[in-house]
């Protein structure tokens, strides 16, 4: 695939490599996280939870690790659901 060939969500290989950035962080158990959700169940997603990713990747490394290790709940639900749905794609790939 090619920068202009988009996927049959829309999304190009220029795309991911920014995401790709984005996902890398302070915080190695969040690049564990991440990264691998990137690669294997982002593309998948619809273009509205496309979009609550990029919200999540624009937020402190510290909330992200406390959502992502349940230690706080987002306020946000369909966040929330996100999150779980990043940690469950992962663990399905890294058991």
């Amino acid at each position: 695939m090619t920068d202009a060939t988009p996927d049959p969500h829309g999304t190009t290989d220029e795309e991911i490599r920014r995401l790709r950035w984005q996902c890398r962080r302070g915080m190695l158990e969040l690049d564990h996280l991440l990264m691998p959700f990137l690669d294997q169940g982002y593309r998948d997603l619809d273009p509205r939870r496309r979009a609550e990713f990029v919200t999540l990747l624009a937020q402190q490394d510290q909330d992200l690790s406390d959502w992502f290790m349940s230690r706080r709940v987002h306020e946000d639900p369909r966040l929330h659901e996100l999150i779980r749905h990043i940690v469950a794609v992962v663990a399905a790939q890294h058991p």
